[in-house]
Order: C-alpha cells, then sequence, then structure tokens
C-alpha cells in the first residue's frame, strides 16, 4: 500500500525562498553616485566662492605685505609685516582700528540678541490661520527689499536733527512743544542707537521669515499633546518649540552675527551726508574703505581686513560652540 506524505512535508524547489541578495557592493556604488552628483550640483557655487571670495581674498593678504598707494607713481615695495605692526603700535593707525574694532563689537552685542528675539516674536505672531495673514507677513519683510542705501536716506529724514525731522517733530507734538530738537545722528550717545535701531529695522524680516519656516515645521500633535498635559502658553513655548526650532535659532543667529560684522552702507551714507558721529560710529569695513580710497593706502587696507577677518572667523567658531545642540557631537 502506497503512503501518501503530508504536504507539508514535500519539499521542492519551487518553495524554496530565495538566498538573499547581496547589497554590499550595491551601497558603495550608490554612495559613490551620490557624492559625484552633489560634487557637480555644488560646483558653480563652490567655483563662484572661490572666483569672488577667495581669489580676492587671497590678493588682499598679498597686497597687505606691501606698501601700495593708489595713483601712485612708485612700484609697490615689500614691507614685510610693518603693515600688521603699525596697526597695533602707531597711535595714528592703531586708535581709530581699535575703535572701529570696540564699534563693531558693541553693535554686534546689541544686534544680534535684539534682532533675533524680536524676528522669533514676530515669527510667532504670524504664524497663526488668520484672515490676510500673507499682508502682514509681505509688510513686515517689505523692509528687507529695500536697499540699505535707501533705508540709509528715509532715517536720515527720521532723524534728522531741525525741527523738520519726523522724530523730533513728534515728539514736539507729544510733549506740547517742550520738547527741542534734538540731533540724533550727531551726537555721540546716540548715533551708535540710531545705526543699530536702523539697522534692527531693515533686517529684522529676513530672519522672521527663516524663523517662521521652521515653526511651520512642528507637528501640531506636540502641541495637541502639551495641551492635554494642561501645559500653559509658556511651557509650550518653553518645551515645544524652542526645542523644536533650536537649529533655526543657531543658524539664524550665527547669521545674524555674520552680518552685523559686515554693517557699512548705512554709516557709510550717514557720515557723509547725516551728520553722523564719525567716532561714535566708524566700523572696521568703514575703516578698510576710507583708508583704501581716501586715503590711497591699499597696503594698510588690506592688513585691517585681513585681521577683521581673522577675528570674525574666531568669534563664529567660538559662538558655534557655544551656541550648538548638546546632541551634536
Amino acid at each position: 500500500m502506497k503512503t501518501v506524505e503530508p504536504a507539508h512535508a514535500v519539499s521542492s524547489g519551487r518553495d524554496k525562498a530565495p538566498p538573499p541578495k547581496n547589497p554590499g557592493p550595491a551601497r558603495p556604488a550608490r554612495k559613490s553616485r551620490e557624492w559625484v552628483h552633489g560634487l557637480l550640483m555644488s560646483t558653480p557655487a563652490v567655483a563662484g566662492l572661490i572666483a569672488f571670495v577667495g581669489v580676492p581674498f587671497g590678493y588682499a593678504v598679498v597686497l597687505s605685505f606691501y606698501n601700495v598707494r593708489l595713483g601712485s607713481p612708485l612700484a609697490p615695495s615689500f614691507f614685510g609685516l610693518e603693515q600688521y605692526r603699525r596697526l597695533f603700535t602707531d597711535p595714528d593707525l592703531s586708535g581709530p582700528f581699535l575703535r572701529a574694532l570696540l564699534n563693531n563689537l558693541t553693535f554686534a552685542v546689541v544686534v544680534v540678541p535684539l534682532q533675533t528675539c524680536l524676528a522669533l516674536a514676530l515669527a510667532i505672531l504670524l504664524n497663526r490661520k488668520l484672515k490676510a495673514i500673507g499682508l502682514f507677513r509681505s509688510l513686515f519683510f517689505m523692509p528687507v527689499v529695500f536697499p540699505m542705501a535707501l533705508v540709509a536716506v528715509i532715517w536720515r529724514l527720521i532723524l534728522a536733527r531741525s525741527d523738520q525731522g519726523l522724530l523730533n517733530s513728534a515728539l514736539h507734538a507729544v510733549s506740547f512743544g517742550n520738547w527741542g530738537a534734538f540731533d540724533w545722528l550727531g551726537d555721540a550717545a546716540t548715533a551708535m542707537a540710531s545705526i543699530i535701531v536702523l539697522s534692527v529695522w531693515q533686517g529684522v524680516g529676513f530672519q522672521m521669515v527663516i524663523l517662521l519656516a521652521g515653526l511651520q515645521q512642528i507637528p501640531t500633535e506636540l502641541y495637541e499633546a502639551a495641551r492635554l498635559d494642561r501645559a500653559s502658553r509658556w511651557q509650550q513655548f518653553r518645551h515645544v518649540t524652542l526645542p523644536g526650532i533650536r537649529g533655526t535659532l543657531v543658524f539664524v543667529a550665527m547669521l545674524t552675527s555674520v552680518l552685523s560684522f559686515r554693517v557699512f552702507d548705512q554709516v557709510y551714507v550717514l557720515i557723509h551726508g547725516g551728520g553722523l558721529d564719525e567716532d561714535a560710529t566708524r566700523t572696521v569695513m568703514y575703516q578698510a574703505v576710507t583708508t583704501a580710497f581716501d586715503q590711497n593706502n591699499i597696503g594698510q587696507a588690506s592688513a585691517i581686513t585681513v585681521v577683521f577677518f581673522l577675528i570674525v572667523v574666531v568669534l563664529t567658531l567660538v559662538q558655534r560652540r557655544v551656541v550648538r545642540p548638546g546632541n551634536e557631537d
């Protein structure tokens, strides 16, 4: 008598699972292709960075070792480190440079936290589903579109020293005639504050848009869970909003720091056309430009830019070390 074996006991080649494929060689090939594609996509940006930043900076480093003057019939002469020595030991050069550096640091210390906090407040305020919210976002972003030279001219009219200045006129009306004309730009006590207010007003919209994009990436489920746990608005902001945009805040703070050290346009326009106090608001970029094109000393101006570049790089690295997330390492 024949015995019939159970179906599950019969094994066939069809029923066997195919052996797993070896993904080993495919992964390195895919990573290699991704690396090549990334390199090709970044080539235009890297080439532009090298052509318009790297090469000019390298040329500035070379010029800082020479005595080069615009319009001089004499050939450039090699100075070595003399330009750098004069920059820190010659009172006629070190005094204005150190004062400009102090003004830059003062500007950055005030503008970076003020502008970042104001941008965050505006981003939270405009991160709502309301009618015509796009219009309000456009209005707050509009000053960013204006050129800084135009913004400086507008604020020159606002801060004019005469009774016709918009700020003096408003204060005169509010105080019922007890407020007289005040030179906001020419007074050393208010000159830097005027530049700070002008710069924050013009640039806060850009940081606001970046932070608004970060806020919109936070999952709404986190806020719903926080409300179910009866968390207050401050607790939601502290434990949900801030952790959700920590990386964006770090980026905004670093970007604002770099831009604050580059302040030049508003200072130059208001000094030469608005009666701005030069000693109280002179920046390193202003010092370098005036040294190069007003004093025709290209070598000294190049040394100023090189030293300033190194200072900004060190401060940026320190800031990055301090504010980076704890789990980044």
